[in-house]
């Protein structure tokens, strides 16, 4: 494990190299700092302890329903949170969920010691992936009970390399790893693993709890007044690209825009390219103009899932880039939902496609071949958005699963 060790400390020294230049970068490091001393100071020695460790938000939405049926069903427990990215602990450090919220040191031998010292937790419970080789070692040796939820397993997963081995050991550091799918329980069979559970993913719980707390957006009714409205969440700038001649080729629609980086020089180009002319969210007054303005620029936080409620059809942004960001929040309103190539890793993204809810798309001659017949046919419609909200609505339940399961008792 020392060369392990060793690339787990140059990789934190390179990132305060480039956090010098890059913001994302620099709240990594400087979220850090100080980091066990800070926790020492919050975390009482008698606490009765469940870690939740999620990656970035998307984790975080996958480990929120947990935490919430955990603290409504043991409220004697303490409710350890920790993030890896910056892009979830910022937005999310100060959920009123968790009663600590830190970010996860960096996995040395020492580090891991010394980060479970001070938490001693109970239970460990990791959200979908991060498989940290100390820290399941440490968890292991100590006979924490340590789970994973909300997992998907492919073959070409590490663990299926010739050099997986180290990661292969990790999991047996799980008491039940609980999957969303047949395909990872038999890949894991294949290795040996038979402690498996097909649980499903706990992002169908969100979602819907999402759906029934979504809030009146009184601006966004006032935009889009008596017309339709085309929704995009998350985009980047091929996604709004695409977007652009959308918006050309149906001047008779309402668009709204929620930029996945609110980048001013993004924002500003999209204002330019919008023939019919566009309106930013924050900069919006009870006497501004939403009437004439074609698309809404959604330029702030948390009003997204919200106004997928006020749409008829949706595009997800991200699938020109690593990966699509959620379609569950658009799917569970019912809407149709389009995206770019790169969505493969995500099997809600895959089963919405096979089901007719979905399409994925690589140039706007196919996203205009798409969205026609959505906008053209009442029926067809209809019949997307029911495929769409059944879907969402038949895979919930994975929460209730994984909480009963590990802990069984209520207090």
């Amino acid at each position: 494990m020392w060369l392990y060790d060793l690339i787990m400390k140059l990789y934190a020294g390179a990132i305060r190299l480039v956090g010098m230049k890059n913001e994302k970068a620099r709240l990594w490091h400087e979220g850090r700092k100080d980091l066990f001393e800070r926790m020492r100071a919050k975390i009482d020695p008698k606490d009765r302890v469940v870690w939740i460790h999620v990656a970035s938000l998307g984790e975080f939405e996958q480990g929120r329903p947990i935490i919430e049926e955990l603290r409504r069903t043991h409220p004697e427990y303490k409710i350890l949170l920790t993030f890896f990215s910056p892009s979830g602990y910022e937005i999310r450090k100060n959920y009123a969920g968790a009663d600590y919220i830190f970010y996860l040191p960096i996995d040395t031998r020492r580090n891991a010691r010394q980060f479970l010292d001070i938490v001693h937790p109970e239970v460990a419970i990791f959200v979908k992936y991060e498989f940290w080789l100390n820290m399941l070692y440490e968890l292991r040796r100590r006979r924490v009970r340590t789970f994973v939820i909300s997992a998907i397993f492919r073959r070409n997963s590490i663990f299926f390399r010739f050099y997986g081995g180290p990661w292969r050991e990790a999991l047996e550091s799980f008491e039940l790893l609980f999957v969303q799918n047949e395909e990872s329980k038999r890949l894991l069979s294949e290795l040996g693993f038979d402690n498996v559970a097909i649980a499903g993913d706990t992002r169908f719980d969100r979602v819907a709890a999402i759906a029934r707390e979504a809030k009146r957006v009184e601006l966004i009714e006032r935009f889009k007044g008596d017309k339709r409205l085309f929704i995009a969440g998350s985009t980047w700038a091929p996604d709004e690209e695409l977007l652009i001649r959308l918006m050309y080729d149906n001047p008779s629609l309402k668009f709204v825009i929620a930029p996945h980086e609110m980048h001013e020089g993004r924002i500003e180009h999209l204002i330019a390219a919008t023939h019919g002319g566009a309106v930013r969210y924050t900069q919006c007054t009870p006497e501004s103009d939403l009437e004439s303005p074609q698309l809404l620029i959604l330029d702030t936080v948390g009003l997204l899932a919200s106004a997928y409620g006020y749409a008829s059809w949706g595009y997800i942004g991200g699938g020109f880039g690593v990966g699509i960001h959620n379609t569950l929040e658009a799917a569970t309103f019912g809407l149709p939902i389009a995206f770019g190539p790169n969505y493969k890793k995500f099997k809600e993204a895959c089963d919405l496609i096979q089901l007719g809810a979905a399409a994925s798309i690589t140039t706007y001659e196919e996203l205009a071949a798409w969205f026609t017949p959505l906008r053209d046919e009442e029926q067809t419609l209809a019949e997307r958005s029911r495929i769409a909200r059944d879907y969402t609505r038949l895979h919930q339940g994975a929460t209730q699963l994984i909480t009963s399961t590990i802990f069984p008792h209520k207090a």
